[in-house]
């Protein structure tokens, strides 16, 4: 079973670090907001029609607790947090944005233990205090003495916050929801807060010029980055846990 768990989570990478590839090479064809809201419709397309009327079931045994952990998903994971990776790489390469994985980790222990309460081995904080250090020489490009972060680390290193939130907040849920009954609720909310940066991109004129390969790229981003990836991602801190789940991301 952890074998199988850990399968899955190398596969996991590997789509989230070709997600930030595709969204660097299609940057200037699509506005952030736009492209976000959009890999969240087309999953939600997806998974709808095959799961509504049980989802109407589910739905009426929420409690609000359900509610509350599920809006906090939502917020974290299901669209701030992309849109933050989109917007960086117009900003910072593909290869740094990658190499910002690593410090995911380091949100997710700093949460794991006081929130969920699960424990943290010393060679697991050896190991993210090593990456932190490799990712916070990278950001400054070598110099010490003057640090050379830009907006676009920035924003990477936002994204992965969120997204060290959204795996301990994962280990909150008690809903009896299955996997695309959990996606199509999860897009719906995080569509949902993407509203008004959506609303704000059109405001100010946001294009969206997509080539050919733009929409085969934003086609990849939302059934592999999110669709199989987030599905994954669920699997692997059910089995083993966020904190050691997270760990595994220097991958």
């Amino acid at each position: 079973m952890r074998f199988t768990a850990y399968l899955v989570l190398l596969a996991t990478l590997v789509l989230w670090s070709g997600n930030w590839i595709v969204a660097r090479a299609v940057r200037d064809e699509i506005a952030p907001g736009i492209a976000t809201a959009g890999r969240l419709v087309i999953v939600i397309a997806l998974l709808a029609p095959l799961c509504w009327r049980s989802l109407r079931v589910q739905l009426g045994r929420f409690t609000r607790r359900d509610w509350q952990v599920l809006a906090a998903l939502g917020f974290t994971g299901g669209g701030l947090h992309l849109a933050c990776q989109w917007l960086g790489l117009h900003y910072t390469t593909a290869t740094s944005a990658v190499l910002y994985l690593s410090t995911a980790p380091v949100f997710i222990l700093l949460l794991a233990r006081p929130v969920l309460g699960e424990r943290i081995a010393p060679r697991q904080w050896a190991g993210v205090a090593i990456s932190f250090v490799g990712v916070a020489l990278i950001g400054m490009q070598g110099k010490l003495i003057t640090p050379s972060f830009n907006i676009g680390d920035l924003l990477a290193l936002a994204s992965m916050a969120m997204w060290g939130s959204y795996t301990v907040v994962l280990r909150l849920r008690r809903d009896a929801l299955d996997t695309p009954q959990y996606l199509t609720l999860l897009c719906a909310a995080g569509l949902a807060f993407m509203l008004p940066w959506v609303a704000w991109e059109l405001a100010f004129g946001a294009k969206m010029t997509l080539s050919a390969m733009g929409a085969l790229g934003v086609l990849y981003s939302a059934l592999g980055s999110l669709l199989l990836a987030y599905a994954g991602w669920s699997y692997v801190v059910t089995r083993l846990g966020a904190a050691r789940a997270g760990a595994t991301m220097h991958l």
